[in-house]
């Protein structure tokens, strides 16, 4: 008997500064019952699913405080709760978080895992922050998630959910090889991303293609390297002046592309996601247990840049 579940990756087009958190969530509902009308049994929403990319602009550390929720679900995200629940749909759903923590005040990138009952049973804090801190006027847009945001304290885990073991992730974690590694080492077989990402770099002149590419690319190898499925989805389209770029997908545990979105705007990719598929390589290729050498993979955790 296989281990099937039907997921959505749900990409949103851009949200502006102007739309009313109303507004959003009637769009994450209409893309859920998109879902469950195709028979989905988990949606993937965005990184920041709730909000313009704010980070873009440059004000003081609490300006933007207004696009943080301060819990979750809340007022304004209840009725997505109640109508996942009402549908029997899980889903996963990124947003500046705003939390009274360790006697202050602090301020996280994170995404929440929501089972079919509606109850949350996992949460990720954004661990690899791009970009920087302060205004940088030789940039022809500014990245400023170090300077909004802290780094994530929850670390890589995974839960046991949906049938099978799930973990998270957003935006800038895929590209790093330690964010899937972690959680290969703690048997994973669906990994959930969601990203909000510029189509052009404020430094490099990176072409478009060149930056598709590196995104597909880092999910593919993730996904093989530790025999898993990987969800990444992304907001998308011209936000407030700035194009993010698209391109979701879901790929196997091969590394293979099974659904990509086309667009760059509001728009669900399907695939039926058998678990069992990950068994092969986890016993095979990456067989961790039987071919790994961790005593010559020190340098990973005594050092973080080159020596």
């Amino acid at each position: 008997m296989t281990r099937r579940i039907r997921i959505g990756g749900a990409q949103m087009g851009a949200i502006s500064r102007s739309d009313s958190k109303k507004e959003i969530v009637d769009r994450l509902i209409a893309l859920l019952r998109q879902a469950s009308e195709k028979g989905c049994e988990l949606v993937v929403f965005p990184e920041l699913a709730l909000s313009t990319f704010f980070p873009r602009w440059y004000a003081e550390r609490d300006g933007m405080d207004g696009y943080f929720e301060d819990g979750m679900p809340n007022a304004a995200t209840l009725p997505l709760f109640e109508e996942a629940r009402r549908l029997g749909i899980g889903f996963s759903l990124g947003y500046a978080e705003l939390v009274q923590e360790d006697g202050r005040v602090r301020r996280f990138n994170t995404t929440v895992l929501v089972e079919r009952n509606g109850e949350i049973v996992g949460k990720y804090r954004k661990i690899h922050l791009p970009g920087h801190a302060e205004y940088e006027p030789e940039r022809s847009h500014q990245h400023l998630e170090k300077r909004y945001f802290e780094v994530g304290n929850t670390g890589f885990q995974v839960w046991d959910a949906f049938g099978g073991r799930v973990g998270m992730a957003i935006c800038n974690d895929r590209r790093w090889v330690e964010t899937y590694r972690v959680m290969g080492l703690q048997d994973v077989e669906l990994i959930l991303i969601g990203y909000n990402t510029p189509v052009a770099d404020s430094l490099s002149g990176e072409s478009e293609t060149l930056r598709m590419f590196h995104n597909h690319l880092t999910m593919q190898a993730g996904a093989y390297q530790n025999s898993t499925w990987v969800v990444g989805v992304a907001k998308a389209g011209v936000e407030d002046g700035h194009r993010l770029m698209g391109g979701s997908v879901i790929v196997a545990p091969t590394g293979e592309i099974v659904a990509q979105a086309m667009t760059e705007g509001d728009e669900l990719i399907v695939a039926d996601c058998d678990l069992d598929r990950c068994r092969y390589y986890k016993s095979h290729i990456f067989n961790f247990a039987a071919h790994r050498r961790p005593e010559f993979y020190q340098r990973i955790t005594s050092q973080t840049g080159v020596e």
